[in-house]
């Protein structure tokens, strides 16, 4: 088996409980390694025969776009995602970060980590 990852993939966006956080949003940052058996393309030299990154990055991306209170929420969609369009995809882990959370304190970020493997 072989891995990709996509690392401090950031965004802007809404989510979370506080009605502040609606309103105002905040920075988030995503790391993503799949799993795949990369074999085939490393031979064939074809994008067809791997697993596209790009694809990898607009499903981050569409999904941080939809508001949701919880991270685990908006990690579990990307999964979902994942092993609905990418066939190839063994193991998936993500990490879902908000930056500077407003929790009453000095915390850098709060990370959400959720993985999965193809059932």
């Amino acid at each position: 088996m072989h891995k990709i990852q996509l690392e401090n993939v950031r965004v802007y966006t809404n989510h979370g409980c506080l009605h502040e956080e609606d309103l105002i949003g905040s920075e988030y940052r995503v790391d993503l390694e799949i799993t795949a058996n990369l074999s085939k393309s490393a031979q064939s030299d074809l994008l067809a025969d791997t697993v596209d990154y790009v694809s990898l990055n607009k499903i981050i991306v569409e999904e941080m776009a939809i508001r949701s209170e919880l991270l685990e929420h908006v990690a579990q969609r990307i999964l979902t995602r994942i092993f609905k369009e990418e066939s190839l995809v063994q193991n998936a882990e993500v990490k879902v970060a908000k930056i500077n959370p407003p929790i009453g304190g000095d915390v850098q970020s709060v990370v959400i980590i959720m993985s999965e493997e193809r059932k």
